[in-house]
């Protein structure tokens, strides 16, 4: 297993890490992703133990908090072995502070996920999206006096916008304040928006990407085919509605070009998409889930060998769109693009 840098941050995390939200699974969406429970959920740690992913990511509202239960009674007797990652902000109840980040939400969530994790403390908290009602400076000062009190040690975002992350990074900046090092994103095959804004500012400000439905919300299994019914237990008939959209015909495309670079490399079509993923700029870890050891395996197979660059290049041309404004002139222009070179 590879491992690498959290974005600035001196911490080293493996470059797949497992998302627990199969773990306690309920509901239509979290009971659609996984029921995983008990010694099934203690089996598919050991595997990732086994094979180095000794990072494992989950949410407060993953399940309305039954996935934190499940990771913390599966990783119990081995807590120095692994690093985990929770998320909060979404909300958890009806009540007027039920959701967001305000310093009352905060601390009152990071107390309970440390219940629910049976731990003293979080490796990295991440908020799970920006709260546009609750003061910046409220929410980093409230985050930097946990990380100074030892209950977390490191902490990042989700799913922010450019703006919203360098307004946070500002904040901390000007008063001596941690920095946020992660930005927990979006990024597959089928959604390279990642790539418009938010990988050159994580280049520039030092933010580890950690890519979440690398498969694009189950798209790229090697399942869904061109000119074939979606299989009937994909769990897209479920959960589509929740997850990022895709035109048919951008993802044909992408599958038709994933399944010409399995055969050349005698790979999966999941595994050549995240591996596809792992070279890409600013990348520090993949999030893979599984809902089996079958599935966990194989995810697993995506590391350890490298795509060429022409099969790169394969994959680009097929995911590549049009970026949209004020991006597209430094992809399509020469003279913006000499001033502002993409990353990738």
């Amino acid at each position: 297993m590879e491992y690498r840098q959290l974005g600035a941050s001196g911490l080293k995390v493996p470059v797949l890490s497992f998302g627990a939200g199969t773990f306690g699974g309920t509901g239509p969406l979290f009971g659609a992703w996984g029921t995983t429970e008990g010694d099934e959920a203690r089996r598919l740690v050991d595997i990732c133990l086994e094979a180095g992913v000794n990072m494992f990511d989950t949410a407060d509202v993953y399940s309305n908090g039954a996935s934190e239960t499940v990771l913390g009674e599966a990783i119990k007797g081995r807590r120095q072995a692994v690093l985990l990652s929770t998320k909060m902000s979404l909300p958890m109840g009806d009540g007027p502070n039920d959701a967001g980040s305000s310093r009352m939400r905060i601390i009152r969530s990071v107390d309970d996920a440390l219940k629910r994790l049976q731990t003293d403390y979080i490796d990295l908290l991440q908020l799970h999206a920006f709260d546009a009602s609750t003061p910046v400076d409220e929410v980093v000062f409230t985050l930097d006096q946990l990380v100074r009190e030892g209950k977390l040690r490191y902490t990042g975002v989700s799913n922010f916008s450019g703006w919203q992350v360098m307004k946070s990074l500002s904040v901390s900046e000007r008063n001596g304040w941690n920095r946020y090092v992660a930005h927990q994103v979006y990024y597959s095959l089928l959604g390279r928006d990642y790539e418009w804004e938010l990988m050159p500012m994580a280049a520039d400000q030092g933010l580890g990407a950690l890519v979440w439905s690398p498969l694009g919300w189950g798209r790229l299994t090697g399942k869904v085919r061109r000119g074939q019914s979606l299989p009937e237990g994909s769990r897209l008939h479920a959960t589509a509605s929740f997850g990022p959209p895709v035109e048919d015909e951008h993802l044909y495309r992408v599958v038709d070009a994933l399944e010409v670079v399995a055969e050349e490399t005698r790979k999966t079509v999941p595994q050549v998409a995240i591996n596809w993923l792992i070279q890409r700029p600013t990348v520090s870890s993949v999030i893979v889930g599984a809902r089996n050891e079958e599935q966990l395996i194989q995810n697993l197979g995506a590391v350890g060998w490298t795509l060429t660059a022409e099969q790169m290049s394969t994959l680009d041309a097929a995911s590549k769109v049009t970026a949209p404004y004020p991006y597209f002139p430094y992809r399509r222009q020469e003279g913006f693009a000499r001033l502002n070179p993409p990353l990738c």
